[in-house]
């Protein structure tokens, strides 16, 4: 199946990131033709630094090839490198509804709060629809708060096929296994908007501290505590094989620590877990031209097939 998933350079991935997509856009691509796409253009709503921006995109680009990603098996790129897509978004837009756009979450939301927006919010939608159409996207998984946006994709293909013939491929959304919580630092959800997030790569001491940080109730040492709930647990459960996340689960229950106890493990069991990816980020960090020619070779191959698809599209419609 071909899968589709694009991934925002907007700041340093996270912990939230990886166990709630990262990991699962890796092991997608064993059995299907995977493109992932770094969204720049998307980003380009929040990052209005040029230089920021231009670095964001290669540390996801390190970031996804150090965690597992094999260009052999996958098709990794940068979104503005395929022209097509921007011109998709306009054959598109040019059916889609206002109202279609303006129940959007993101749109909604921000408009609820009293908050701007821009066109580039309220139309991102149709971005992301040129986005999954133009590869021939059989499915995208996404989480379930992106599942509108799918729709919204599935309701464009519909129009533009009802006034101009059978033209794209409809996607299928695949929801991502969002099971296992991932707190923030503050034991809210993992999330760059709550300014509590904890990277997957860099300096290890500087994360190792921003781990002993993490904020905790102040429980005597002496008192039983309940996993269940706890977002340290959360944490180290993530990493922890299952023996010891037994091992751990009694020491809570038994009271007798402090909780710099169970940081230090989590400090320990997580730069276990992303050692091997570090070591390989290092390497590639030394060789940003291989880097860029994966990415060159990506852009080539994912305009091929827009290029094909867009063909079609300006076939139907009467454009060229």
């Amino acid at each position: 199946m071909r899968v589709l998933s694009g991934i925002q350079p907007t700041g340093q991935p996270h912990w939230g990131n990886y166990f709630g997509a990262i990991r699962q856009y890796i092991d997608l691509q064993e059995n299907n033709d995977g493109f992932y796409f770094i969204a720049d253009l998307h980003a380009l709503t929040t990052v209005r630094q040029p230089e920021q921006l231009r670095e964001n995109v290669t540390n996801v680009a390190l970031d996804m090839l150090a965690l597992g990603l094999d260009p052999n098996k996958a098709t990794l790129f940068v979104q503005s490198h395929i022209p097509e897509v921007t011109e998709l978004t306009w054959l598109l837009m040019t059916g889609t509804p206002m109202g279609l756009l303006e129940r959007c979450h993101a749109y909604k939301d921000k408009k609820e709060k009293g908050l701007s927006a821009d066109a580039g919010l309220f139309t991102y939608p149709v971005l992301m629809a040129a986005d999954i159409l133009a590869y021939d996207s059989q499915i995208v998984p996404v989480g379930a708060d992106q599942i509108q946006h799918i729709e919204v994709c599935r309701d464009l293909v519909g129009s533009f096929h009802h006034e101009f013939g059978e033209t794209f491929v409809t996607p299928k959304a695949q929801t991502l296994d969002q099971g296992a919580k991932v707190p923030g630092t503050d034991g809210q959800k993992m999330s760059k908007s709550y300014n509590n997030t904890l990277p997957l790569f860099g300096d290890v001491k500087k994360i190792r501290k921003q781990i002993m940080r993490i904020v905790t109730d102040s429980r005597p040492m002496e008192d039983p505590k309940d996993p269940e709930g706890d977002h340290l647990f959360e944490l180290y459960q993530l990493f922890a094989t299952p023996d010891q996340v037994k091992a751990m689960d009694a020491k809570y229950r038994a009271g007798g620590f402090g909780y710099g106890e169970i940081k230090k493990a989590v400090a320990e069991v997580s730069e276990e877990h992303f050692d091997t990816a570090r070591v390989r980020r290092g390497e590639l960090e030394k060789d940003l031209d291989s880097v860029n020619d994966i990415l060159v070779a990506g852009a080539k191959r994912a305009r091929e097939v827009a290029a094909e698809v867009v063909g079609r599209a300006r076939q139907a419609c009467g454009v060229g």
